[in-house]
């Protein structure tokens, strides 16, 4: 297993304890290796060739920094390497993860796939952010409704979706959602 990120500018740093902008200036890949605890390489210099599948992790910096769906939602643009590195696994026929938020990567290069990001409607209040559904639908492809604890497999084109955090839940139905995203990950690799 090998972490990367790519060596970009943060949008914005927000200090999560008051939900608000810092006004510092951060690196991806510099935030990153401070997360990963520094054994981490810059995206630009991955190669499939050496690896079996690609997991994206999601939350808000995926949305902000890995694309731009946070700001120009369905009309986003996503990050030359991390286009890239979609298309490389895509191409090579490898099996390609995404949780939470990063799903819209795979709707916005691979027009026609399938993939979940939770429910399509906030009928409980734990999935506040449903209308993503919608716009993922928008651009072409099919979103399927799947619980916190479950994950989606597009086969056709080795593609592994779970909602992760778009659903408001305890820990470990997350993980749980996770772990079955990576499971079946594994098996397609």
């Amino acid at each position: 297993v090998k972490i990367f990120a790519p060596n970009i500018e943060q949008r914005d740093v927000v200090n999560h304890l008051k939900g608000s902008p810092t006004g510092e200036k951060r690196n991806v890949l510099v935030e990153s290796a401070r997360l990963a605890r520094g054994d981490i390489q810059d995206l630009a210099e991955l190669k499939v060739s050496e690896f079996d599948a690609v997991i994206f992790p999601g939350g808000f910096g995926v949305a902000k920094n890995l694309c731009s769906w946070a700001v120009d939602g369905k009309d986003c643009t996503v990050n030359e390497h991390v286009r890239a590195t979609l298309q490389a696994f895509h191409s090579a026929k490898k099996p390609i993860g995404l949780c939470c938020i990063s799903p819209v990567l795979a709707a916005k290069v691979f027009p026609g796939c399938e993939v979940t990001v939770g429910q399509d409607k906030n009928v409980d209040g734990r999935f506040p952010d449903a209308e993503t559904a919608s716009a993922i639908a928008e651009l072409g492809c099919k979103h399927v409704c799947k619980n916190v604890n479950e994950s989606h497999v597009d086969k056709a084109n080795k593609i592994v979706t779970t909602c992760a955090f778009m659903c408001k839940a305890p820990l470990h139905e997350i993980f749980d959602g996770i772990g079955t995203m990576i499971e079946e990950v594994l098996k397609l690799a």
